[in-house]
C-alpha cells in the first residue's frame, strides 16, 4: 500500500482529490502516507479520525497534503463546513464520496480484503491490482493481500492514474 501511495504521491498535484474507500484496517492510511511520501510532505501523517482533516505541507515547494477522515460527517454541508483548498492543495479523503461532486476531476480508490473464500469484486474496466499490504496499525507481521481497484474521473484522470 506504501509503495503504490509513493507512486500516486508523484503523480498527483494541486487540485487532485482522491476519494479512498474500504474497511477498517484495509489500508487506507498506509496508502496516504505513500502519498505524503511522494509528495515530499512534512509528516508523519496519520489518521485525522479524532481531528477531520490534517494538512501537511511540502517540504519540496510542492502543493499539501490535506488528508480527511469523512467517517463521523453527515452530509456535504459539513464537509463545506471544514474549508478545504481544493484548488491549492491534494485532498485525500477516506470515506469521502460525499466530496465527489466538489472537483470536475477525482479519483476513486477502493481497498478490499478478501475475507475466507470472497471473490475480489473489482470493477470491470478499472485498474486492479493484487498487493501485499501492511495493515494501517503498521504491523509488519499482518501481511495480506488487498485488491485495489483505481478509477479515474473527469478529465484529469482521462489517460489514466499511474503511469
Amino acid at each position: 500500500m506504501h509503495e503504490l501511495g509513493i507512486k500516486l504521491g508523484r503523480v498527483l498535484r494541486a487540485g487532485d482529490l482522491v476519494l479512498l474507500t474500504g474497511p477498517l484496517g484495509a489500508g487506507k492510511t498506509t496508502l496516504t502516507r505513500g502519498i505524503g511520501e511522494g509528495l515530499g510532505v512534512r509528516g508523519p501523517v496519520q489518521s485525522p479520525t479524532f481531528v477531520i482533516a490534517r494538512t501537511h505541507p511540502s517540504l519540496v515547494g510542492g502543493a499539501p497534503l490535506v488528508h480527511v477522515d469523512a467517517y463521523r460527517l453527515g452530509d456535504a454541508a459539513e464537509i463545506e463546513d471544514l474549508d478545504l483548498d481544493f484548488d491549492g492543495s491534494v485532498v485525500v479523503a477516506e470515506w469521502g464520496a460525499a466530496l465527489a461532486g466538489e472537483r470536475d476531476s477525482w479519483l476513486d480508490i477502493v481497498i478490499e480484503r478478501p475475507i475466507g473464500g470472497a471473490s475480489d469484486g473489482s470493477t470491470p474496466g478499472a485498474n486492479t491490482a493484487a498487493l501485499g499490504s501492511d495493515d494501517d496499525d503498521d504491523d509488519d507481521d499482518l501481511v495480506e493481500a488487498r485488491t485495489i481497484t483505481i478509477t479515474g474521473h473527469g478529465p484529469r484522470w482521462a489517460e489514466g492514474a499511474i503511469a
